[in-house]
């Protein structure tokens, strides 16, 4: 025969009426120590399995339950380093490891524990502000674990976690947070738009700036082909001119030759003269305009004037003439 153990869902020790009678033959379940007196003092504690008691001197005292337990931590005030004034609650999961220990080292394990984790989650909230309270949970029950575990060692009882349930603050405090909260979201939106503007920007100013070294690269190389093309232009003319020139100069030295520069004098006389009927109606014209004989035969003279005065080109010798050079020699 058995019964359950010393707790039940709401963590509460069970009255002694509830304990098991000693019927000579016990069987005790899994996960339970039944701890037993003989003439009231403490005689041992049975194990699970079939057990053997005799009636009348043996008495089954206490029933611990080597499960898992839940207790809940009533909500408590407690008041943090910056003097807000918070409700919290929590929840508290136990087990024992030495039925002896709990059954005789505490009056009332439960209510020990509780008071124990209460008194701690005060301390521990007076050390902390309010935003960390929020921040470091984990902390605030790992703290309060090590505190429990340290005064519960005596007891026989080890807490395996504790959890914060719910922390409450007052109707005031959590309005001011709400409103921090949205103050620090428009901050970060306005330093992200900002950020935004500002990169932008740097883009525009990039952009423009490669356009207007592309735009100056574009230029030069335009500036450098107009130039090459220019110079190729003047040699061309400089060629040309001097190859008109050469030939000029054989067609001189023909025997029609001088007729030949005053037909070209007077064509381009002619074709002065028209130029200027073109570009402007006043003309100052000299007194012989219309004597292009006497103009052709005054170029003609300027012209035999130069060709006198330029150095002769040596005269090509016959071959008569080479071979009486040589007899001679």
């Amino acid at each position: 025969m058995h019964a359950s153990g010393p707790w039940n869902s709401r963590g509460q020790r069970f009255l002694s009426s509830n304990l098991p009678i000693n019927t000579v033959v016990l069987f005790v379940p899994q996960q339970e120590a039944w701890v037993v007196e003989r003439m009231g003092r403490f005689y041992r504690i049975l194990e699970p399995g079939l057990n053997i008691l005799i009636p009348v001197l043996d008495k089954i005292r206490y029933v611990q339950s080597l499960k898992e337990i839940v207790i809940n931590v009533p909500e408590q005030s407690a008041v943090s380093l910056d003097n807000v004034t918070l409700q919290i609650d929590g929840v508290l999961y136990l087990r024992i490891l030495d039925p002896y220990k709990a059954s005789y080292g505490v009056e009332d394990p439960e209510y020990a524990v509780t008071q124990l984790a209460q008194t701690t989650m005060r301390s521990e909230l007076g050390k902390l502000t309010l935003d960390k309270v929020f921040r470091e949970r984990e902390n605030l029950n790992a703290n309060i674990v090590e505190a429990i575990n340290q005064a519960s060692d005596d007891w026989g009882i080890k807490c395996l976690r504790y959890e914060i349930k719910d922390i409450h603050v007052p109707t005031k405090v959590r309005d001011a947070m709400q409103m921090q909260v949205e103050a620090e979201r428009k901050k970060r939106a306005m330093v992200l738009e900002s950020e935004g503007t500002r990169e932008s920007a740097i883009n525009v100013a990039e952009g423009q700036k490669q356009s207007q070294i592309l735009a100056s690269e574009g230029e030069r190389a335009e500036q450098i082909n107009r130039a090459a093309g220019e110079a190729n232009a003047i040699l061309a003319r400089a060629k040309a001119r001097g190859e008109a020139i050469r030939v000029l100069a054989e067609a001189l030295t023909l025997q029609s030759g001088n007729a030949a520069a005053s037909l070209t004098i007077a064509e381009q006389y002619v074709s002065a003269f028209a130029k200027l009927a073109q570009d402007s109606n006043t003309i100052l014209l000299p007194a012989n305009t219309g004597d292009i004989t006497s103009m052709v035969t005054q170029a003609m003279g300027i012209y035999g004037t130069l060709t006198k005065n330029m150095p002769q080109k040596p005269k090509e010798l016959t071959q008569k003439e080479k071979g009486e050079m040589d007899l001679e020699s």
